[in-house]
């Protein structure tokens, strides 16, 4: 048996005091009190890297500074230019600015007695035989990044479809969109209403346009008073013409109506691209020309599509007609500005062009196709 000495306080008295333990108890206590386990650390030879941890901590702090880091940026990449403010530049605007509407004509409130729509046909005569047309005009004045986009698209498809199957492609979205027209025309200028019934199932309405047409038939609802039907407009003084689709009443308001039909959804005014200027080019032409007692000052694109899903109605009301016809006034002198001209006599537009839409036949001379199915006009 061993005696363990123990001190115990009593106040500020120290008073020793005998404890005896047996060895059973002086195990537990050697056991409590053995020492901690080896650091893995300890059995790293420590003479052996002794010289890379002097020189680890022994190394001099760098002296680069903020200035010293720049003066190696400039001697290796030059010095920085700060980039300047962009200045702000006016608008374009065209430089003689025709008015839109005819101050000879009274705008329309009430709507004009019942009778046929107007349908004045295209007379390539000699007095026309130099008159550009609207979609002539907005063909040879697109943009560079409108032709890359329209580049794009077709190397894309052709890539998917083929040369050949482009072609065929081209003609097909070409003749759904004529028979699309016809079918509209037929139905506009029926005698009976079109309202309250399915127009898919109109008679003589082929089984290709018949998605497109019930797409359009919630729009027809609201449409009445048709004025003129894929007729002729002239603006005399601008020297242009073009062909409407239709003029009549939207929800009671006067429009140049533009039918269109498409494989993408566009429920924005912005995805018809150039359509709202060609719009107000048609109302424009129609206000300046004498065949029409009337005048038109509001326009609406229909884009219909061929599952059937309703068409998006894009309305352009007075004020929006005004800026789009500002559009089309430098689009026109752009096509007539002398630098635009090659000495071929085409534009450049028009040479870019020449080999990016395909050829088709139709009605017995070669036509260009243009990206959403128009025909290219001829020169």
């Amino acid at each position: 048996m061993f005696v363990l000495n123990r001190v115990l306080f009593a106040g500020r008295i120290m008073l020793p005091e005998s404890t005896s333990l047996t060895v059973n108890h002086f195990s537990a206590v050697h056991r409590l009190t053995s020492p901690r386990r080896n650091s893995p650390y300890s059995s790293v030879d420590s003479e052996r890297y002794s010289s890379l941890v002097k020189s680890v901590m022994s190394s001099r702090v760098s002296t680069q500074t903020p200035e010293s880091l720049q003066a190696e940026d400039d001697n290796i990449y030059g010095p920085v230019v700060k980039a300047q403010m962009p200045s702000r530049t006016e608008p374009r605007v065209p430089k003689t600015l025709h008015p839109f509407l005819n101050s000879d004509r009274a705008l329309e409130t009430d709507e004009p007695e019942a009778g046929p729509p107007a349908r004045i046909l295209l007379n390539r005569g000699q007095s026309r035989a130099f008159i550009p047309s609207v979609t002539r005009v907005l063909q040879q004045t697109l943009s560079p990044e409108q032709i890359f986009y329209l580049e794009r698209w077709k190397r894309r498809m052709i890539a998917e479809l083929g040369e050949e199957g482009f072609k065929e492609y081209s003609q097909n979205v070409f003749r759904q969109g004529k028979l699309f027209h016809s079918a509209l025309e037929g139905i506009l200028t029926s005698a009976e209403t079109w309202k309250n019934r399915h127009l898919s199932e109109t008679p003589g309405c082929p089984p290709d346009i018949q998605g497109y047409i019930q797409s359009i038939s919630h729009v027809l609802e609201d449409v009445s008073a048709v004025r003129a039907i894929e007729s002729t407009v002239q603006h005399g003084a601008l020297n242009y013409l073009g062909i409407v689709d239709c003029v009549a009443r939207y929800r009671g308001v006067l429009c140049v109506i533009d039918w269109k039909t498409s494989e993408k959804p566009k429920p924005f005014l912005s995805n018809t691209y150039d359509n709202p200027v060609q719009v107000a080019a048609y109302a424009g032409a129609l206000n300046s020309d004498a065949n029409y007692k009337y005048q038109v000052e509001n326009g609406l694109i229909v884009v219909a599509y061929k599952d059937g899903s309703p068409a998006h109605a894009h309305q352009v009301n007075s004020e929006l007609m005004s800026e789009y016809w500002k559009t089309w006034l430098l689009r026109l002198e752009e096509f007539r500005e002398p630098s635009n001209k090659l000495e071929c006599g085409k534009t450049k537009n028009q040479c870019v062009q020449n080999h990016l839409l395909p050829t088709v036949k139709h009605a017995g001379r070669s036509v260009k196709l243009l990206l959403f199915g128009r025909p290219w006009e001829p020169c």
